[in-house]
């Protein structure tokens, strides 16, 4: 090349690739090349399952793992804050107990769609549809039985603040409500299993026969049961008299026994078939309490005296404040044997039993004073013997 002068372009120099140029183009082929390799490796798949439905069952879980986070953040921080400015305590309750079974169903769920993306075998997709029931019941379930523990709560709130004759009887009825409630679980889910409830227990057979006869004190008691909660002759802290056997207070009313506690401090278990054939006496349902009682005065008492005594008697029982005014009965009824006899018959305004012991300490006190206030006596048992014949000379003789 001749400086001044432009080179010459031949056409096989216009032509020629640039070096660079093909480089470049071999490595993109490269890459593509590589990245068809590496889909090819992560194409995987299980029976008819290939990786696009792998990953989506495994997004589906993660998704229900997120939203059941979501859900237990909503019952325990925006719910619950809701139920706190109410002025029911229900509400306050109910929600921590169905937070639980609802987070467990959104997983249940959620596991159920997962393996739905999934291709299985016709008998494992029969299993799962039949694991998925069984599941959701007895989640279900679960949710109705702490449902029905807040309500007995409520119900004995209530029933305690108005004085209710049943607020004893709540927990007996909770208990009666959750075991009807897991039997009916327990059957469906063996229902929804596959299983058929009818044939296995008429398949039990002479087992069944044999179980049914030992359950039947278990039913007596349990109809015993339900016959106290329906006519409710006691509740939990009754005085009791059941025959001549049993007298104490009521501990305890379950599904099987009634506990009672004796006044010598034994516990004793009465079965409830017992107690609703038996005759029972609820002294803790009188309204007042009665005394009945004789007061013998001195036979050397003058009538006019009696007559005082008799009628200083009515009056302080009148005078007092834990006597019952509305019967009050005081009579010389009887000649016994070593007194006059007088009949006081009156009530306690109260019925429990240590004031009740009060109350008759003091007016006995009182009817003491009345009759030494009018010069008489209480008499005692006497006995006067006459002597003839030759024992009483002879007493005579030894006297003089």
């Amino acid at each position: 090349m001749i400086w001044g002068q432009e080179a010459e372009v031949t056409p096989e120099a216009e032509s020629a690739p640039i070096p660079d140029s093909q480089e470049s183009t071999s490595l993109i082929q490269d890459t593509r090349s590589a990245m068809k390799e590496v889909a090819r490796s992560l194409s995987i798949d299980v029976g008819e399952n290939t990786s696009t439905r792998i990953i989506v069952s495994f997004v589906i879980l993660f998704l229900a793992f997120v939203a059941r986070k979501v859900v237990t953040m909503v019952f325990a921080n925006w719910l619950y804050r809701l139920a706190k400015k109410t002025a029911w305590k229900f509400d306050d309750n109910m929600i921590p107990a169905v937070q639980g079974p609802f987070g467990w169903l959104v997983l249940i769920i959620g596991f159920f769609l997962a393996f739905s993306v999934l291709s299985f075998d016709p008998s494992v997709d029969s299993f799962i549809l039949k694991l998925f029931q069984a599941s959701t019941m007895t989640i279900v379930f679960w949710g109705i039985l702490r449902v029905v523990d807040v309500l007995a709560e409520a119900m004995v709130d209530v029933a305690r603040d108005r004085d209710m004759g049943v607020y004893h009887f709540i927990p007996l009825i909770k208990k009666a409500a959750r075991t009807f409630l897991i039997i009916i679980a327990i059957i469906l889910v063996i229902q929804n299993l596959g299983y058929s409830v009818g044939s296995l227990l008429a398949g039990l057979g002479i087992g069944g026969l044999a179980v049914a006869l030992a359950a039947q004190e278990s039913l007596g008691n349990l109809f015993g049961s339900v016959s106290l909660v329906a006519d409710r002759p006691f509740k939990v802290g009754d005085w009791i008299q059941v025959g001549n056997k049993v007298d104490g207070d009521v501990e305890e009313i379950g599904l099987r026994s009634t506990k009672v506690r004796t006044w010598s401090k034994s516990l004793l278990s009465i079965p409830n078939k017992v107690l609703a054939n038996e005759l029972i006496e609820n002294w803790s349902k009188m309204p007042k309490r009665r005394v009945k009682q004789y007061v013998g005065v001195n036979y050397s008492t003058p009538p006019d005296v009696m007559q005082q005594i008799v009628e200083d008697i009515r009056q302080l029982l009148r005078d007092d404040e834990g006597v019952q005014q509305d019967f009050i009965l005081v009579n010389f009824t009887g000649f016994g044997e070593s007194s006059l006899d007088i009949l006081v018959y009156y009530f306690t305004t109260t019925t429990k039993w240590l004031e009740h012991m009060d109350v008759r300490q003091r007016v006995n006190l009182k009817i003491m004073n009345a009759i030494q206030a009018r010069g008489s006596s209480i008499a005692f048992p006497t006995r006067t013997i006459n002597f003839e014949g030759d024992i009483a000379e002879r007493l005579a003789d030894k006297s003089s």
